[in-house]
């Protein structure tokens, strides 16, 4: 009897032991510079188990006891397999070399994973900095925004420009954050340029579809980019020489292996070559455009690490003595990551960011000057808590805004004209759980509480139909003037059909406080932000979206194709003939609707090989209703392009050579052009039908790039880069008017066609050390 009793409780310890779960923990970094990999990739072979790294570099997996064979990789990096016997936790920390050939930093991925069918992540794009780096661009300068343009649901804002719109929505809907801090204007030189230094800069990650309720504050898309760390083992740095510009990085180790420093800028020189003119008069003339990032680490030990992050960017144009045009953003993040666990950790931030614009003019009878700008603080907490089945983030956030929104001096007048300023305080909270139920079924399920609150001290006025001041109302400083609370829901499920593909649907709800005040579409120094009043309500969004993944060969080709409807509230637009220009009374003019956009998204990219790239194609229609406009009927926005049709193409001919191209297509744009024209008085006046019922021609472009690295002499590598924006010199319409064919004929009107960049080549050499 004794001898049985002992085989039972024998029995019972061992399956007690087999049914327990233990967890495999531990973080990856780069073997060289001990920098975190955020997003690699953790997978116990050959099974679906796994996890991806934080932001820390840290995963956790839970398994049974037992005997596994764990495999690590990373973009650009080569794969690790470890072998790991578990009968107790386990803490493994892994780091990884980066592919020694050449040929992987040109493919998409040295090693094809399958998070994109995985994920509960719908209408995600993550843009790598390798490829960031191959595809040709104007200028050849290397944008991480103009490679977003290229992606299914995200359209360019304009010939060269790094604006984009994002499933119908406005470029101010577009957040763009950069280690937390939001960008107000992420262009240079009116939008040729992006804020990111590709050399400063990690991997991006745009949030279309469905997203954490982490996110918020606009309504179309989020954009978030980090500054990467500094090596924490050796000093190294790298720059290039361009056709108009030029950069520097340098970083390594403050206290080796604990903490780092990273500092990169590059400026522009066009200004420098217009001293060289033959023209004396345009030797003063100054066009160019500096930033620089920052960002230093400290490791104080396993479970604490503090880290100081910022930008600077400058842009000055000046014409002679009679007109210049400044401004930039200033941003700066402080933030401190402590673990309290293998399971739970907490991330404290500061942040700081402030945006400017600057206008002169100098004339015989006129000296003035137009100042805008906006400020925002913003604390926030984020705790994260993971085990085998959940990822669970808990945080908030208060921000404070002010809003500036014009101040205009001038020799004409003895006062200066200043719009009022206006302050706002912004408080969020949010919960969020990614969960898997089982092998087949993912959901993540979040809700996010905002509330926004207009502070005095301000003044509110109440118009008639003739936009006449009949009342006002005063508040003090600090008084509440209006109190806007909403509830964000967030919802996205992924069904996995089989190893290779799935199916996921999503809902996303956004709100939007500020505003952008713009003229055009490119960012000019009259643009200006405002936010939420008791007349103007905050925007808000509802959006569907259904997709189907599926992967081949290994993951090593994914393709995708998504769905999405959406519903835009409480949208902004102006009566005909407003004047937006220092218009202290702006509110009496504005007109509040909704608006609507749907399409498909098609996707297909091919990962690892010599011959690497992707296909994509956008069906969409996007369009507005106004009381006050068309008649009330809707109309398609200014954007709206039916078609949207990208090709990149990158073939590695050898370690050395590699060359990349790509073509794109789109439906032209919609505007409003004159239907006829009637003669009063002796004039003649245009006669308008409907609004944007008219398009501009389509657009297509082809651009190509070749990169030759030279040959390593010791630390030092060099590179050349050829590139060819619009190769075969499509003439693409930027902007069409009409004038007369002659003077005797005032009534017979020809359509005169304006372009901006014909065929441009450009170089650049490339350098590390």
């Amino acid at each position: 009897m004794k001898h049985i009793l002992f085989i039972l409780n024998f029995l019972l310890v061992s399956l007690s032991i087999s049914a327990q779960q233990f967890t495999i923990s531990g973080v990856v970094k780069d073997a060289n510079s001990g920098e975190f990999l955020v997003g690699a990739s953790v997978t116990i072979v050959g099974t679906t188990n796994g996890a991806f790294t934080n932001t820390s570099g840290a995963y956790s997996i839970s398994v049974k006891q037992g005997s596994y064979k764990l495999e690590y990789s990373y973009l650009g990096y080569e794969t690790a397999v470890v072998d790991i016997v578990v009968s107790a936790n386990v803490k493994k920390n892994v780091r990884l070399t980066q592919a020694a050939m050449k040929i992987d930093k040109v493919v998409v991925t040295s090693v094809a994973r399958d998070h994109n069918v995985i994920s509960t992540e719908l209408g995600a794009q993550t843009v790598s900095i390798q490829t960031v780096k191959i595809v040709p661009v104007l200028f050849g300068e290397n944008d991480v925004l103009k490679t977003l343009q290229l992606m299914p649901g995200v359209k360019s804002a304009g010939e060269g420009g790094s604006g984009y719109y994002v499933r119908g929505g406005g470029s101010d809907q577009n957040l763009i954050l950069l280690d937390d801090a939001p960008i107000y204007n992420a262009s240079h030189m009116m939008g040729m340029f992006s804020v990111f230094n590709s050399d400063a800069i990690g991997d991006a990650k745009l949030y279309k579809g469905s997203m954490s309720a982490e996110y918020g504050g606009r309504l179309s898309s989020v954009l978030d980019v980090d500054i990467r760390e500094g090596d924490k083992e050796n000093y190294h740095g790298q720059g290039g020489i361009g056709t108009i510009s030029s950069r520097f990085e340098v970083e390594g180790p403050i206290r080796k292996g604990k903490s780092s420093f990273l500092v990169a800028g590059r400026r522009t020189y066009a200004d420098i070559f217009l001293k060289m003119a033959r023209d004396t008069s345009l030797h003063s003339t100054k066009l160019h455009f500096f930033d620089v990032n920052y960002k230093f680490v400290n490791d104080i030990d396993e479970n604490d690490k503090l880290s100081l992050s910022g930008y600077i960017g400058r842009d000055v144009f000046k014409f002679r003595d009679m007109f210049g045009m400044a401004g930039g953003n200033i941003t700066a993040t402080g933030s401190w990551l402590h673990l309290f666990s293998k399971q739970w950790k907490l991330q404290s931030s500061f942040v700081y960011s402030y945006f400017d614009s600057d206008m002169d003019m100098q004339m015989s009878m006129l000296d003035a000057n137009l100042q805008s700008g906006i400020t925002e603080f913003n604390w926030k907490e984020d705790a994260v808590y993971r085990n085998e089945n959940n990822i669970v983030h808990i945080g908030g956030n208060v921000g404070y805004h002010r809003f500036s929104p014009g101040k205009l001096t001038t020799s004409m007048l003895e006062q200066p004209i200043i719009m009022e300023k206006r302050n706002a305080l912004e408080m969020n909270v949010y919960a969020d759980n990614s969960q898997t139920i089982n092998d087949w079924l993912k959901v993540q399920y979040g809700l996010r509480f905002s509330n926004f609150m207009g502070l005095g001290a301000a003044t509110f006025y109440d118009y008639n139909q003739e936009h006449e001041i009949i009342d006002s109302t005063i508040y003090k400083k600090g008084e509440v003037i209006n109190y806007y609370p909403n509830l964000e829901p967030r919802l996205s499920v992924n069904y996995r059909i089989n190893a290779e593909s799935s199916i996921k649907a999503a809902y996303t709800r956004t709100c939007q406080f500020v505003h952008l005040i713009q003229s055009s579409t490119v960012s000019m120094p009259t643009d200006y932000w405002m936010p939420s009043t008791n007349k103007t309500k905050p925007q808000t969004c509802s959006q569907l979206s259904l997709g189907y993944f599926r992967n081949f060969k290994e993951n090593s080709y994914e393709t995708s194709a998504e769905i999405y409807y959406k519903n835009m509230q409480n949208q902004i637009d102006y009566e005909n003939g407003a004047n937006l220009f220092l218009n202290s009374n702006l509110e009496a003019y504005l007109l509040y609707g909704h608006s609507r956009s749907y399409g498909v998204e098609l996707y297909a990219k091919k990962n690892v090989g010599n011959f690497t790239g992707w296909v994509s194609y956008t069906l969409s229609k996007t369009e507005k209703q106004f009381e006050g406009l068309n008649s009330g009927k809707w109309y398609p926005v200014r954007y709206d392009r039916t078609h949207d049709f990208s090709i990149v193409a990158m073939y590695a001919f050898s370690e050395r050579l590699q060359a990349s191209a790509t073509w794109v297509y789109s439906t032209g744009d919609a505007v409003t052009y004159p239907s006829g024209k009637y003669l009063v008085d002796g004039e003649y006046v245009s006669y308008y039908t409907e609004r944007n019922g008219y398009r501009m021609p389509a657009y297509h472009r082809m651009d190509v790039g070749v990169t030759y690295t030279q040959e390593k002499k010791g630390r030092f590598e060099s590179q050349w880069s050829f590139s060819v924006y619009n190769v075969y010199n499509r003439k693409n319409a930027y902007m069409i008017y009409f004038e007369p064919v002659d003077e005797e004929t005032p009534d017979v009107l020809q359509a005169v066609k304006i372009t901006l960049f014909p065929i441009i080549p450009s170089i650049a050499w490339n350098f590390s050390f």
